[in-house]
């Protein structure tokens, strides 16, 4: 079973987080997981916030807005 901060470390090593990594990290967060998860998935959400992260889904909604 694939864990949040694989996908976290993953989308960072990468600087870019998929629509499928995305929704794993729904699936994921419904459900218990551990702290480290956790901590993971708030550096994640800083990281994008700083613009250290692409997110494919918000590109894809700028390109269509355009």
């Amino acid at each position: 079973m694939i864990l949040i901060r694989q996908i976290v470390q993953e989308a960072l090593a990468n600087n870019y987080l998929t629509i499928e990594a995305e929704e794993q990290l729904r699936q994921l967060l419904k459900s218990k997981y551990a702290k480290e998860d956790l901590n993971a998935f708030m550096n994640l959400q800083h990281a994008a916030m700083e613009g250290r992260i692409s997110q494919e889904s918000r590109i894809l909604h700028q390109q269509v807005r355009v």
